[in-house]
């Protein structure tokens, strides 16, 4: 199971004495640990790599507002967090994997407009979480209907 190679990661972390990466781990256990209490669940890998998503996406959000605050060294510190939180995703599909998946969802939804995005997302979001960057997948499947508009 995914989180306890996440332990496993963290003892090893601690053996070596890699500070960064150990901070970043123990938050990741922290966020983990919070949804389970707060839900009395047990999480799944497919719940791991939602959480690791929103926490890759919040860094990524952090960086932007650190490099417009003229604070290049924090925006690396986030950037450094990303890079050991993504090692814990399965492996990213192509833009060539994702555009196929993109179609096939559209013809399964059988969407022709842009306010039908919503049912195309509710197929291929199980597919491509943790292997797909879910707004550039959203972008993705916005501008293939917007395309089919402009086509008819």
């Amino acid at each position: 199971m995914l989180k306890t190679r996440i332990q496993e990661d963290m003892k090893a972390a601690m053996r070596a004495k890699d500070q960064a990466r150990l901070g970043t781990i123990r938050l990741l256990l922290a966020a983990l640990k919070q949804k389970e209490v707060d839900e009395r669940v047990t999480l799944t890998d497919q719940d791991i790599f939602s959480i690791i998503n929103k926490m890759i996406k919040q860094r990524r959000e952090s960086i932007t507002q650190f490099q417009q605050g003229g604070r290049p060294e924090l925006a690396e510190k986030e950037n450094q967090e990303i890079i050991v939180l993504s090692e814990y995703l399965p492996k990213q599909l192509s833009d060539v994997e994702i555009d196929a998946m993109v179609e096939d969802a559209i013809r399964a939804a059988g969407a022709k407009l842009v306010n039908e995005m919503g049912s195309v997302m509710a197929i291929i979001k199980p597919e491509l979480q943790g292997r797909a960057d879910m707004a550039a997948v959203s972008a993705k499947v916005k501008n293939k209907l917007q395309s089919k508009i402009t086509h008819r």
